[in-house]
């Protein structure tokens, strides 16, 4: 499985990025697909997650301001930042599952990452 993000940048705070990620593989639809964020000096984390059915799930701390989508029929899942913070600036990440549901963790295979840069 190979994994392109795109749609990075830099942004004013209280600004919107839509970040996408195509997927080269026959079995997109059944995996659960997954954003994720890792910040200079901190550990990678996650950010939020689609599975197959559709069903999502959000950090604490993007909640009501990030969603997740995904598009069986293109391979694709997207990640619509609204709102965004400075500390939302990190290098973000799209992950495939071997899962199909919706998880945080166990996931198999990564994307190369696209920059994310909020400004106050």
């Amino acid at each position: 499985v190979q994994l392109v993000e795109s749609g990075g940048g830099l942004v004013q705070a209280g600004g919107s990025l839509r970040l996408s990620c195509s997927a080269s593989t026959q079995t997109f639809s059944s995996r659960a697909m997954g954003w994720f964020r890792q910040a200079p000096g901190k550990e990678r984390e996650f950010v939020a997650g689609v599975g197959w059915t559709g069903s999502t799930d959000y950090a604490a701390s993007v909640k009501g301001r990030f969603a997740i989508s995904r598009d069986n029929r293109k391979d694709m899942v997207y990640l619509q930042m609204n709102n965004l913070k400075p500390e939302d600036t990190a290098f973000y990440y799209c992950a495939a599952s071997d899962e199909a549901h919706v998880l945080r963790t166990a996931y198999d295979f990564w994307g190369q990452g696209t920059q994310v840069t909020v400004s106050s």
